[in-house]
């Protein structure tokens, strides 16, 4: 919280040192006429942290709130919030202390842990039904994997059959079978690129 014109006309009051797990707000109090205040991340700070604008107009005897935006997760960073009224009448500098906390960990529930249809196995039932499936020999297809990589395996077998059409032709079409077999090896490597 930053105090404008509380003790006098230009009076800037701010906090020493400031501490955040991420983004934060930066509440301009005027007690006072209305002022332009700027603020300025340093070099330090910018890194993970940005301002939608530098600065701002705040109306007499009134507040106004600032986002400072802060990336999530990442390694601690300090750095300094500076704070400039009426175009630098008074300058005031805030330590800031980013200290990214464990937003990205998910509490697991315990059941989770267990094999699902262990009970129906264990007592007694043939636990070979297609329910089981190909999980219970221990093989877990993921479906959204084998379908990414579809175009290009079929691009691949593409290029594969036209190359084996090249040498086996006889005249002059094992050029063309050649050149397509190519084309269809550019469009898989491009493929696989893009992923």
């Amino acid at each position: 919280m930053a105090h404008i014109n509380r003790t006098g006309i230009h009076s800037l009051e701010v906090p020493d040192a400031f501490e955040t797990e991420g983004s934060f707000v930066v509440d301009l109090r005027n007690g006072g006429e209305a002022t332009h205040v700027h603020l300025h991340l340093d070099d330090g700070l910018s890194e993970v942290a940005r301002l939608d604008a530098g600065n701002h107009y705040v109306a007499g005897d009134s507040s106004r709130e600032v986002r400072v935006h802060v990336s999530p997760g990442g390694e601690p960073v300090r750095g300094k919030l500076k704070v400039v009224t009426a175009y630098g009448a008074e300058t005031r500098y805030v330590d800031v202390s980013v200290e990214p906390g464990r937003t990205g960990s998910v509490a697991v529930d315990p059941e989770l842990s267990r094999p699902q249809g262990g009970e129906t196995a264990g007592a007694g039932g043939t636990g070979g039904g297609s329910a089981g499936g190909a999980s219970a020999v221990g093989i877990d297809l993921d479906l959204d994997a084998v379908v990414s990589v579809l175009p290009a395996v079929v691009f691949g077998l593409v290029a594969v059959i036209l190359a084996a059409g090249a040498v086996l032709a006889p005249g002059g079409t094992d050029v063309t079978l050649a050149l397509l077999a190519v084309v269809a090896g550019v469009l898989t490597a491009g493929y696989l690129l893009l992923q």
